[in-house]
């Protein structure tokens, strides 16, 4: 085994593992990565020193995985499709282990099933066999979202009123755990994000408000975990909103990772979609 230090990854999909990992190995760390299900993207095992697909409702499987490698701290990141976990028979399709089982009916027990709680009973049960989760961020945080306005195309003071009207409500919308974003156009709330992700809530919206011209806002909940669920946003989002007829994209700053920004930047200056760190 290397004497280099060693971090785990569990990887659910999209960008943001293929950042960690890299950040990760430039800090110098040996990155031991167990990816979840079907959920990782193609490639993520050449971004890494050790990768294992583990079964998503088999927490010991994964806990085992890592401390053979030697791992006692890890990041967990990337996206788990939620909706997969409301099919029939999920049971028999995920069979889960003994501590799956100990999350949901022990962990769980009387307690609400949003994301924060579910993610804070999985990282509990982590600990309870020697796997800690360190914060999220620590070697993506170049990717943060910064304050201000950053691109060169600028929200005019119709859309400013609107960010100014609907901020307060994001981050109330996150603080409930319902989502972490809304659309908003004229001082209306168009669509408030739920289990379906951004992604889908943007094409929503874009069935409600035909004409366009509406703004997508996305906070990190009060007081931010950023051991799990960070926000993050990229160039697929741009693409999407623009393509629904968004024109404007407001993200919390210091607290939303930006996948490859400068990519993100020049994107939506050239769809003319306002970005903004708030």
């Amino acid at each position: 085994m290397s004497d280099k230090k060693t971090i785990g990854l569990i990887a659910g999909g999209g960008m943001l593992p293929f950042l960690v990992a890299r950040g990760a190995k430039q800090a110098g760390l040996r990155v031991i990565c167990v990816g979840l299900g079907d959920n990782p993207e193609p490639g993520l095992a050449d971004e890494v020193d050790d990768y294992t697909q583990v079964p998503l409702a088999r927490p010991s499987v994964w806990i085992r995985k890592l401390k053979k490698q030697g791992v006692t701290d890890a990041i967990m990141v990337g996206k788990v499709h939620k909706e997969k976990l409301f099919t029939p028979r999920r049971i028999l399709k995920y069979l889960p282990d003994w501590r799956a089982l100990k999350i949901y009916y022990w962990r769980l027990r009387k307690k609400n099933k949003v994301d924060q709680t579910i993610l804070q009973a999985i990282a509990d049960e982590l600990a309870s066999g020697g796997i800690i989760l360190q914060d999220s961020t620590k070697y993506c945080s170049e990717h943060l979202a910064d304050e201000g306005l950053l691109t060169a195309v600028q929200p005019d003071q119709g859309i400013r009123d609107d960010i100014e009207f609907g901020w307060d409500i994001v981050r109330k919308i996150a603080e409930l755990g319902i989502g972490q974003a809304i659309t908003v156009k004229e001082k209306t709330v168009i669509s408030v994000e739920a289990v379906e992700g951004t992604g889908k809530m943007i094409i929503r919206t874009s069935q409600t408000c035909k004409k366009g011209g509406w703004t997508l806002l996305k906070a990190a909940k009060p007081g931010q975990d950023n051991r799990f669920d960070v926000p993050c946003v990229g160039p697929d989002t741009i693409k999407t909103l623009a393509e629904n007829g968004g024109v404007c994209l407001v993200v919390e700053a210091q607290k939303t990772i930006i996948l490859d920004k400068p990519k993100t930047i020049e994107l939506a200056n050239k769809l003319g979609v306002a970005v903004l760190g708030y």
